[in-house]
């Protein structure tokens, strides 16, 4: 994450938080939960928390003894935001390299980590189509030379993605790429 936000915000908390919410804007998190995952005090994700929900691009929501934070899509800065950050975390240039060049691609989800907007270093995505493993392989390998992450790919058929799609279902992942038919 360091390079186009380090330049602009210095606290690593504010940045890890606006990756971890504008990357996936339907992600909704608690301050323990945060702390946890972004492995430092709840006092200093509190305070980035009240600044970045006192200028609105956070929402607040209490749900019994947890309050919920979650990316303001009505903010006015918000689709910059989210460009910014699927930049920083090098989403734009996977999708860019790797799905727009794979042959027959129905659909591409970002499944696990990343769907959360944690960046763990590891993108998972399922592909679904009939995509030539070889070209995936040379363009996965390329890609992540570029973006220094590792991705892991696991491609289906449309009917291998039916039988798992129920798995799917108890993990974080959302589309990110689907070929538009012509109408």
């Amino acid at each position: 994450m360091d390079g186009l936000f380090t330049g602009i915000i210095s606290s690593k908390t504010r940045i890890n938080l606006l990756v971890r919410f504008f990357f996936n804007p339907g992600t909704k998190a608690y301050l323990r939960e945060l702390a946890k995952d972004l492995h430092v005090s709840s006092n200093a994700v509190r305070e980035e928390l009240n600044q970045l929900t006192k200028t609105k691009l956070l929402t607040s929501e209490k749900d019994g003894r947890n309050v919920y934070y979650a990316a303001n899509e009505k903010h006015p800065l918000f689709p910059e935001l989210k460009s910014m950050v699927s930049k920083v975390m090098g989403l734009d240039k996977v999708i860019e390299s790797i799905l727009t060049r794979l042959g027959d691609l129905e659909k591409a989800y970002l499944i696990d980590d990343y769907a959360e907007g944690r960046d763990t270093g590891i993108i998972d995505l399922v592909l679904v189509g009939n995509i030539d493993q070889y070209h995936l392989s040379d363009l996965s390998r390329k890609t992540e030379r570029y973006i220094k992450r590792k991705i892991r790919s696991l491609v289906l058929t449309r009917e291998e993605f039916i039988a798992f799609k129920p798995k799917m279902e108890n993990r974080p992942y959302f589309l990110v790429w689907e070929r538009q038919e012509n109408s």
